[in-house]
């Protein structure tokens, strides 16, 4: 059985500890969690442990969400794995700007663990796919 290793971003320690407990409770699968406070961590753990997925917000200090998906965007070597966003802010511009920087979902804080869930099962399609090209 495969393990998942998931980049949870955020600025909160609170929110990644929920955010981990939320994907351990709608039963993904086997994880294994890495955590950022921003986007220059978030850069370092990508080069350093290549995640399947990255879970981010958007507000952080140091180098925010919308910064981390545009360098990953440009970058021409190295891991690129599918970003989902989680962020208060759902406004149809910001979530648009996000989807067009490169994530491949949005979610909106609050969330259930069955939205989670889904989204989860959404990007895992997509890597399965890829992994199979």
């Amino acid at each position: 059985m495969r393990t998942w290793r998931i980049l949870i971003v955020d600025d909160s320690p609170a929110m990644r500890s929920f955010i981990r407990r939320v994907i351990q409770l709608c039963d993904f699968g086997t994880c294994e969690f890495l955590e950022a406070g921003n986007g220059v961590e978030a850069l370092a753990t990508i080069d350093l442990h290549a995640p399947d997925v990255v879970l981010t917000d958007i507000n952080m200090p140091v180098m925010n969400g919308e910064e981390l998906l545009r360098i990953m965007a440009a970058r021409v070597t190295g891991s690129k794995p599918p970003v989902i966003v989680v962020s208060t802010d759902s406004t149809h511009t910001r979530v648009s700007n996000m989807l067009q920087l490169g994530a491949t979902s949005y979610l909106k804080k609050p969330f259930t663990p069955e939205a989670m869930r889904q989204v989860l099962e959404e990007t895992k399609l997509l890597l399965d796919e890829v992994l199979q090209a």
